[in-house]
C-alpha cells in the first residue's frame, strides 16, 4: 500500500526521523492560508507547493489543463498559492512514471522552503530501503547523488551506488550507520546527525512494516541538519491487521476502481492489456492459465485469483469486474477442486449468468478436482451459452475458437 508524502513524513516524525515540514490541504483556501501559516513559521516568504499523488517525477512533470505548471512549484507570495493550487488541483498530472494518462490530484502539500542558505551551503543524498530478495537481507542503498534519477547515476556512474545489507531480525548496527556517513563524505556535526538519521530511519522501515522507503533528497542544511525533503514510503498490506493507523490512511482515489472493487469481495485482481478475460483460484493456477492463454493464440485481460472459497457472490463479483473491461473477447474460468468443490463453482457460474442477464461474450468453464464431472453436467443441461471443458488442452481449444 502506498502512502503520500505528506503521510509518510508524519509517519517517520514519529520515529524521530527529521524531515521537511509542512501542511497537506484539499482546497485553494486553505492552501493560501497554509502559505501564510509557513511564511509565519518560517520569517521567510518562500514555501514548496507539491502535488500529492502515488507517483515519482512531479517536479518533471505537468498539468494536463495547464501544460506551463509542474507538480512542485516555489512560491513567494499568497497570490503564487492561490495560482499554483487553482492549476493543479482537482486537474491531470502527468509524469514519467504515471504515463499519458496521469493523475487527478487531490491534494497539495505546502512546505517550508529548505534551500534558503543557497547551493553552495547545501548538499543533496539518495537513500533508500528495500528488501533483496536475492540475499535475503534488507538492503540500504544511497548515493551522494541526490535529488535526481536515481536510474540515470544507477545507469551511467554505478560507483557512485553504495550497498549496505542487513541481518534480518537484526537492528542496523552502529558502524554501519557510520560507514554510510562516512561514504556520503560528511563530517562533524552533520556526520553525528547522520548516524541518528539513518538509524531511526532503519528502525521506521521495520516497525512499519514497509515494502520500500525511499528518500530523495536526503538533505544537509548550512547549519548541518539532516532530514528527509522527500518520501516515499510502500506498507506491505499484509502487515495492516497490527497497523490498524496505516490501513486507514490508503487513498482508494490513487487506486484502480476495479482493483478497489476486487479487494472488496476479497478477489485478487490485476488489469492486463489482453482479450481474455479469466477467474481462476490459486496464483499458481491462474499464471498456468495465463500461459495457456497465450498458447492459444489469446493475450490475457487480468490476472483474477478467486481463491479457495469460491462461491456464487464471488463468481458473480469476477464476471461483473471483468465484463468492465471493452477488450474483452471470451472469459475462461479455470478451477481445480481441492477445498472448493467443482458443482458449487458451476452452481455459481450459472446463478451470475442468470442474474447479470444476456452476456454475448464466450465463456469456457474449465474445472477439474472434487466433484468435476457433475459440475460438467450441470453446466451443460443448463441451457446457457457455456462452454464446459475437463482437460487443458480442450479448454484452451475453446479460447481459440473464441478470440479468432
Amino acid at each position: 500500500m502506498n502512502l503520500h508524502e505528506y503521510q509518510a513524513k508524519e509517519l517517520l516524525k514519529s520515529y524521530n526521523v527529521p524531515t521537511q515540514d509542512g501542511i497537506a490541504v484539499e482546497n485553494v483556501d486553505d492552501a493560501v492560508a497554509a502559505y501564510n501559516k509557513v511564511a509565519e513559521e518560517t520569517g521567510a516568504k518562500f514555501a514548496v507547493v507539491k502535488a500529492q499523488i502515488h507517483a515519482g517525477g512531479r517536479g518533471k512533470g505537468t498539468v494536463k489543463e495547464a501544460p506551463e505548471q509542474h507538480g512542485v512549484e516555489v512560491i513567494k507570495s499568497a497570490e503564487d498559492a492561490q495560482r499554483v493550487a487553482k492549476n493543479i488541483l482537482g486537474n491531470t498530472l502527468v509524469t514519467l512514471q504515471t504515463g499519458d494518462a496521469g493523475k487527478v490530484v487531490n491534494k497539495l502539500f505546502v512546505a517550508h522552503d529548505m534551500y534558503y542558505d543557497g547551493p553552495s551551503e547545501r548538499e543533496e543524498f539518495y537513500l533508500s530501503i528495500l528488501m533483496d530478495r536475492a540475499k535475503k537481507q534488507n538492503v540500504i542503498m544511497y548515493s551522494t547523488e541526490g535529488g535526481m534519477d536515481i536510474e540515470e547515476v544507477a545507469h551511467n556512474t554505478p560507483e557512485k551506488i553504495f550497498k549496505e545489507w542487513v541481518e534480518p531480525n537484526m537492528p542496523l548496527q552502529p558502524f554501519q550507520a557510520r560507514k554510510i556517513a562516512f561514504n556520503l563524505g560528511l563530517s562533524g556535526t552533520a556526520f553525528k546527525n547522520c548516524v541518528k538519521f539513518v538509524t531511526n530511519l532503519y528502525n521506521a522501515y521495520v516497525g512499519l512494516d514497509c515494502e520500500m522507503l525511499e528518500i530523495n533528497p536526503l538533505f544537509k542544511s548550512s547549519d548541518d541538519k539532516i532530514l528527509a525533503v522527500d518520501c516515499k514510503m510502500s506498507v506491505d498490506e499484509n502487515s495492516l491487521f497490527r497497523h490498524k493507523d496505516l490501513a486507514e490512511m490508503r487513498d482508494k482515489t490513487e487506486e484502480d476502481p476495479t482493483e478497489v472493487e476486487a479487494g472488496e469481495f476479497n478477489l485478487n485482481y490485476v488489469k492486463l492489456d489482453g482479450n481474455v478475460g479469466c477467474m481462476v483460484n490459486g496464483a499458481g493456477l491462474a499464471m498456468a492459465t495465463m500461459d495457456m492463454i497465450k498458447l492459444a493464440g489469446g493475450e490475457p485481460a487480468n490476472f483474477l485469483d478467486v481463491g479457495g472459497t469460491a462461491n456464487a457472490e464471488t463468481v458473480e463479483a469476477g464476471f461483473r469486474i471483468i465484463m468492465k473491461d471493452p477488450n474483452v473477447k471470451a472469459i475462461l474460468i479455470n478451477i481445480f477442486g481441492g477445498i472448493v468443490r467443482c458443482d458449487r463453482v458451476a452452481a455459481g457460474v450459472v446463478e451470475a449468468y442468470k442474474n447479470l442477464g444476456n452476456i454475448e461474450i464466450p465463456i469456457i468453464v474449465r474445472l477439474q478436482g472434487t466433484n468435476a464431472e457433475q459440475a460438467k453436467e450441470l453446466i451443460d443441461n443448463s441451457g446457457l451459452e457455456v462452454q464446459s471443458a475437463i482437460l487443458l488442452s480442450e479448454a484452451a481449444e475453446l479460447v481459440q475458437k473464441a478470440v479468432s
